[in-house]
């Protein structure tokens, strides 16, 4: 029989897990009241759901510019399963979002494809520091998400999607 490919939405949520997982996360300096707040999420999604402590490692980097290379030296490593990259662009006066934000979006896709690695990308893209602290939520904080917990979720999503499809 080949992959499975019913609709999701037609079955019950079934969280995957990260039992015996090797994560790494790479993180920016840059805006990093920002960034601690997305590792927060990252970290407590992975907990939640089995990976070890022990299994997660954490690189920081200067900025977003930086997290392709740095998640490309772990994806290469053979250390970890899965990664996720975490920053904060937050667009200003100048073109600097332009020639930051498309450039990591792009390279950490390649990483991705380069090495068959799931990259979960917990990058915020922004226009504004409330929107940074919206897309940033931690435990006690009243409205908003958090896309380093979204980021942490789709990396395991997507180990147990390629442990299903190589498995078959």
């Amino acid at each position: 029989m080949g992959v499975d490919y019913r609709d999701p939405e037609s079955e019950p949520a079934r969280p995957a897990r990260g039992e015996g997982r090797r994560i790494g996360i790479v993180a920016t300096h840059w805006n990093q009241v920002i960034v601690r707040r997305l590792l927060r999420g990252a970290g407590d999604l992975l907990a939640g759901r089995g990976v070890a402590e022990a299994d997660i490692d954490v690189a920081w980097v200067p900025g977003a510019f930086e997290l392709p290379l740095a998640a490309q030296a772990m994806a290469r490593s053979g250390r970890h399963d899965g990664l996720i990259a975490l920053g904060c662009v937050i667009r200003g006066d100048t073109a600097h979002f332009e020639y930051v934000a498309g450039p990591c979006a792009d390279g950490i896709a390649r990483v991705q494809l380069d090495t068959g690695v799931p990259v979960g990308f917990g990058v915020l893209t922004v226009e504004s520091r409330r929107q940074a602290l919206v897309r940033s939520v931690v435990a006690g904080d009243v409205a908003g998400d958090n896309k380093g917990e979204e980021a942490a979720t789709t990396v395991l999503e997507m180990l147990a999607v390629l442990d299903d499809v190589r498995d078959r």
